[in-house]
């Protein structure tokens, strides 16, 4: 429309049905535009929702057992472990020590190495194990992305035919 007094830029826009919206308020002179604003904002809204629907936020899990564990038990645990880094989550892997076993603690040390071991190339120790009171932690992140499959947004393309 070119430069329009404010006047009859408003008088324009309520004739039309719509509102009449500051785009660059810093410009001189300032630009403005015919839109339904509450559509606008509803569209906005929209998109935003999408956006965030879509992100992918890992989680921390974590997974708690003791130093006397049965060969069989500890095999099971690092399978969770393993389950949890190919989701695309960080594994927390917590050996709870009590009583008497904390004079030991080398020995759960042993286990968590064992476990850094089994895991190999998928898992990325992101805290080594520390020992914070009687709890022996190390928190374990996945090696690559997770791969996902393809969803309802991402579409094949289809052959036409001629």
């Amino acid at each position: 429309m070119g430069i329009v007094p404010t006047n009859i830029a408003i008088k324009k826009a309520e004739e039309a049905g719509y509102d009449l919206v500051e785009v660059s308020p810093n410009a001189k002179p300032p630009v403005c535009k015919l839109m339904d604003f509450g559509k606008f904002q509803y569209e906005q809204s929209k998109k935003l929702h999408s956006m965030k629907q879509h992100q992918r936020t890992g989680q921390v899990k974590e997974l708690k057992f003791r130093p006397h564990i049965n060969e069989h038990d500890l095999d099971i645990k690092i399978h969770y472990v393993e389950r949890f880094l190919e989701e695309g989550n960080k594994a927390k892997v917590a050996l709870v020590f009590r009583g008497r076993e904390m004079v030991r603690y080398e020995v759960g040390a042993e286990l968590l190495k064992k476990m850094i071991a089994a895991l190999g190339p998928k898992a990325i120790v992101e805290s080594p194990p520390k020992l914070e009171g009687s709890n022996m932690t190390m928190v374990l992140a996945p090696a690559n992305a997770p791969t996902r499959p393809a969803g309802k947004d991402e579409e094949e393309p289809s052959e036409v035919a001629e």
